[in-house]
């Protein structure tokens, strides 16, 4: 082959990636315009946590070792305050998330697989959105038709105050945070139900 001809080729090849490319860009760049990015990147991380192809494993969670703060105050979907002690005495799944966070998104679907197989009234549900606006919480959930207890941080005391969104406490009867897990992961198995319900009957 000529020199002439192996340049032409390598001209076209440089072409068809940078178009490649710019195609991409577009792409990303009317996702990031439209708001849509969070959800797409979100679904993918979801697909990932379904398939176990990236399965964080929460035995890996911290036993945190402290008492929960029953004072932290919370927002309802009508729009009442309530504090974490109207569920004190039950075991709780709280989960801080926020709309703009795609990991906390990822991890949604199984969460509500998760709500769904526990039919334990002493096992209670709050995920508590860090939306600086609520109804971005409450205009998601209803769009994607999650049936799981939504709440709005008003403030968050210092034990709640991880740097990592999303994170999910577990917190017992007796008030001991016996689960923290910083980052997305995959809690509709069976071992998790297990954990829970174990929780529950201490």
């Amino acid at each position: 082959m000529s020199k002439k001809g192996s340049n032409k080729e390598k001209s076209s090849s440089l072409k068809k990636e940078i178009t490649q490319w710019i195609f991409i860009l577009l792409i990303g760049g009317a996702l990031y315009a439209s708001g849509y990015h969070t959800e797409v990147i979100g679904k993918i991380q979801s697909v990932l946590l379904y398939t176990g192809i990236l399965q964080p494993n929460t035995e890996s969670s911290i036993m945190h070792g402290e008492r929960a703060e029953y004072s932290m105050p919370l927002l309802t979907i009508d729009g009442d305050r309530i504090y974490l002690s109207e569920f004190e005495g039950k075991t709780i799944f709280m989960n801080l998330w926020a709309t703009w966070c795609p990991p906390c998104i990822a991890e949604m679907p199984n969460i509500q697989r998760l709500y769904n197989d526990i039919d334990d009234e002493d096992i209670v549900f709050v995920m508590a959105s860090l939306d600086q606006d609520p109804q971005k919480a409450w205009d998601f959930v209803a769009r994607k038709e999650f049936t799981f207890p939504v709440y709005s941080v008003i403030a968050k005391p210092r034990v709640y105050d991880s740097s990592v969104v999303p994170t999910t406490y577990v917190i017992s009867p007796q008030g001991d945070i016996v689960m923290e897990h910083q980052g997305m992961a995959k809690y509709d198995t069976e071992e998790f139900k297990k954990f829970l319900r174990s929780v529950s009957s201490l």
